[in-house]
């Protein structure tokens, strides 16, 4: 067999590439800079485009009217709710507070109330949430209270004039207890703001609530009911009855009363809010001009069709008045045998 042997020169195997041209190189670095400032106009095209909407969205959430006399800390407070169900265009610069009266039976809530509403600026809508059905849970709650402060509620409270301030009466015992956690948040997200209104003498109010619940089942007018009246002769009729407490119970029920109303205050102490005792109304009717000045609505004479049902002295009330005056003779409240006031 023929070998065939090669050698080979190691410089022989060296390839040596062409050289660049200098002109191809500065047509690429053209090209590329072309390139680059086309993507880049693209892109803020493209910014440009989606930066609209958002700035359209901005416009629409401030709020329509602003009036430099409201003082930034209140802000929070300050809505102008657009209804549902008609238009408010003539009071769109009104600014409306949300309120909510927190209160407890027999306490001069309905009183009160009736007294706001005479106010032509205020709209206070009662207790909604005595039907169990608005008050079941958190959901249908905050659905009735959204309804009230969007000023979608109907009810003989709304007013021909500009709503300046919209609520209702809340009693403890109407889900609001049960709830406080989730109710004072939503207080807190929709800036309302709260009037405690309760009775010093927790006594008094014993004998107001077990006196109504006798005309519950009596029915003593004529066959109807009635929680509240307009006339000296049918609260004559009312107070008529004198219940008869059972002081095995009373010192305990006391306590219990305080403490609901104690754990109340507490559970909304952070919610913007005001402290009304019924029997301070009675006597300075000054009061009220500090619940106006509260809820920023001009100043006026309130007045109320209610008449008063009880008005004479406790122990002309109570059907076993002395065994109710051994029980809290000496305890933390003996004060409420003895507190009357003018009427």
């Amino acid at each position: 067999m023929v070998e065939h042997r090669f050698f080979f020169n190691k410089e022989a195997l060296v390839i040596k590439g062409p050289k660049k041209s200098h002109a191809l190189r500065m047509f690429m670095l053209a090209a590329v800079m072309i390139c680059g400032v086309y993507i880049c106009s693209v892109c803020l095209t493209q910014l440009g485009i989606q930066s609209r909407p958002r700035k359209l969205k901005m416009e629409i959430m401030e709020a329509p009217c602003k009036n430099p006399a409201i003082p930034y800390y209140e802000i929070p407070y300050v809505h102008y709710p657009e209804p549902n169900t008609y238009s408010r265009d003539e009071c769109a610069c009104t600014p409306v507070r949300f309120f909510s009266i927190v209160s407890m039976q027999r306490s001069g809530s309905g009183w009160f109330e009736t007294l706001l509403n005479s106010h032509v600026n205020i709209s206070s809508n009662g207790e909604i949430f005595s039907s169990k059905e608005r008050r079941g849970n958190i959901s249908a709650i905050i659905r009735a209270l959204d309804k009230v402060y969007n000023l979608d509620w109907y009810s003989s409270a709304a007013k021909n004039d500009c709503t300046a301030a919209v609520g209702l009466k809340w009693m403890l015992n109407q889900g609001l207890m049960e709830n406080h956690v989730k109710v004072a948040e939503y207080f807190s997200r929709r800036g309302v703001s709260l009037i405690f209104l309760f009775r010093r003498n927790l006594l008094r109010r014993l004998v107001s609530q077990l006196a109504n619940d006798h005309d519950r089942n009596t029915k003593q007018l004529n066959g109807t009911h009635k929680a509240h009246v307009h006339s000296t002769n049918e609260a004559n009729i009312l107070a008529r009855y004198k219940p008869r407490i059972n002081t095995s119970e009373l010192i305990s029920t006391l306590r219990h009363t305080h403490k609901f109303v104690t754990d109340a205050m507490g559970y909304f102490r952070n919610t913007r809010h005001i402290v009304l005792y019924y029997e301070d109304l009675v006597q300075n009717r000054t009061k009220l001009m500090d619940v106006l000045e509260f809820l920023r609505v001009p100043p006026r004479k309130l007045v109320s069709r209610h008449v008063k049902i009880h008005t004479r002295p406790l122990p002309k009330l109570v059907e076993n008045w002395d065994d109710v005056y051994r029980s809290l003779e000496g305890t933390e409240y003996r004060s409420f045998l003895n507190a009357n006031y003018d009427l």
